[in-house]
């Protein structure tokens, strides 16, 4: 069966492994054979997180015929924590609920 194992090092760049495996094999397998720890000696790939077609999978679980493996690279921001300083610097009055409705008719009207 053939899988493609995916990584993205940087944004916007991808790097990409297409693999014939036995059937049955698992993610790990696949990360073995794509030899992307040799590739890529700074990722640690009994930590780093992966999915197969962008859902989580642990390093036991069996691949199906086309699937694709992904490395997730961690975060640097926490989300949240990045949406709050933007809108600490937007103010209240400039997000959400909270903006200023222009005066006047509504457009179309």
């Amino acid at each position: 069966m053939q899988v493609t194992v995916a990584w993205s090092p940087a944004p916007r760049e991808v790097r990409e492994w297409t693999l014939s495996l036995e059937e049955g094999a698992t993610v790990l397998a696949a990360l073995q054979a794509s030899g992307l720890a040799a590739a890529c000696p700074e990722l640690d790939l009994a930590q780093a997180p992966v999915g197969v077609w962008g859902r989580a999978a642990t390093l036991g679980q069996q691949l199906q015929p086309g699937d694709r493996v992904e490395v997730y690279r961690p975060l640097l921001v926490d989300p949240k924590l990045a949406r709050r300083e933007r809108f600490r610097e937007q103010g209240t009055r400039a997000a959400g609920l909270f903006a200023k409705k222009k005066a006047g008719p509504k457009a179309g009207s």
